[in-house]
């Protein structure tokens, strides 16, 4: 990688989680010298508005950059060693980013949940990335870095206590508390949108090896209906955000020449309880969307919300009739405060702590894995446990 001015350019510094990432950054590293970041977004006054509001020092620059003015993206992408962007839905916005930083070498992270355009790209630039040196890692916020860390985290462990890992994980969600992100509520719609356009994409939104560069595992386990899990004793209910996840931690385990098995199973549901009132509550919950009452892009929860929230999930691995269990647990409400605090600290991670990485298209365990886990520890509120 040649000199660059920046290691890390938050792009969307203006908008809601934009913000945070830049508060983050202030609270948690402003007396760093030795990090180099600049803002950027498409309105110059209000990159002065947000620099001023959160107290951002003049001497951090700020960029004009606009998804539709491509040249003002390349400026942006030769000039920094990570592009960090909040700017989604990615499928709108995030093309000519993505093809700039894989084609100059430059590394690149997002919060992407959507896995058709996650197709396409891993299709179009792996071997662009591969020869520049870019290493490009999509979805790293609460999708996919809990539960990707947490597969991954939980696989170490089997494999020192066992000596091979375990084929079947189950991932329950056990408490989740706070709004959940209208980002990921917008990248949603515009996935349902495209299948107008491009009705091929539906095969890619079922198969959870979809982003598993052509591997094909096991059928997996069924997560679209309520199940009883005898062995937690509890009704859970599917999770939302499962389908993205599970396609990102087979990736894993792809890239990581099949860690975790080609028989590897991964099943992700969210825990409600047992007896009637479980059954019921998994029936609801079921039948809901549970994004309907998501704030709108570039709107989000108050600072008391955020930091009231919090979520906790429990990874299980089903191995020599014993069952193994870790948990992974955030501080602050998943979609806004953990997601910002995720999001940086994994382009920190991957300017500062991986020059062995080679470029390529990843996902957050097999590029950064316990490297991410000790910052996520050491600085997000992220805790990582072997429970008894």
């Amino acid at each position: 990688m040649s000199e660059r001015n920046f290691d890390v350019v938050i792009y969307g510094a203006t908008g809601f989680t934009g913000k945070l990432v830049v508060e983050y950054m202030l609270n948690q590293y402003g007396n760093d010298n030795s990090i180099s970041w600049a803002m950027a977004g498409r309105s110059h006054e209000k990159l002065i508005a947000v620099r001023d509001k959160l107290g951002v020092s003049i001497e951090v620059p700020l960029l004009i950059v606009d998804s539709n003015d491509k040249s003002s993206i390349t400026d942006m992408v030769k000039q920094t060693k990570c592009v960090l962007t909040t700017v989604g839905p990615y499928q709108l916005y995030g093309d000519d980013i993505v093809a700039e930083c894989a084609a100059i070498g430059t590394d690149y992270v997002d919060l992407c949940g959507e896995p058709g355009w996650m197709h396409e790209k891993i299709t179009a630039h792996t071997e662009a990335a591969k020869a520049s040196g870019a290493r490009i890692i999509f979805s790293c916020g609460f999708d996919s870095i809990p539960f990707d860390l947490g597969v991954f985290f939980l696989q170490k462990e089997v494999i020192k206590k066992f000596g091979k890992p375990a084929a079947n994980v189950r991932g329950r969600v056990r408490a989740m508390n706070g709004e959940f992100s209208g980002g990921t509520a917008a990248s949603m719609a515009a996935t349902m949108s495209s299948l107008k356009t491009k009705p091929e994409l539906f095969e890619i939104l079922v198969n959870p090896f979809a982003l598993s560069d052509g591997f094909v595992g096991p059928e997996q386990p069924a997560d679209s209906k309520p199940i009883f899990d005898e062995k937690l004793d509890t009704w859970v209910a599917p999770f939302f955000m499962a389908p993205i996840n599970t396609k990102n931690i087979h990736r894993s385990n792809a890239l990581m020449n099949h860690y975790y098995g080609e028989d590897f199973c991964y099943n992700e549901m969210w825990i409600q309880g047992s007896g009637e009132e479980g059954k019921a509550a998994a029936d609801f919950v079921s039948s809901i969307n549970p994004l309907g009452d998501a704030p709108k892009p570039g709107d989000g929860p108050s600072r008391e919300s955020r930091e009231n929230g919090n979520y906790d999930i429990l990874f299980c691995a089903d191995i020599d009739n014993q069952s193994i269990h870790v948990s992974v647990a955030g501080d602050m409400d998943p979609g806004y405060g953990s997601t910002s605090k995720m999001i940086l600290e994994s382009a920190l991670c991957l300017v500062n702590d991986c020059p062995e990485l080679q470029g390529g298209i990843y996902t957050p365990a097999p590029s950064m894995g316990m490297k991410l886990i000790e910052r996520l520890k050491a600085s997000a509120g992220l805790t990582f446990k072997i429970e008894d």
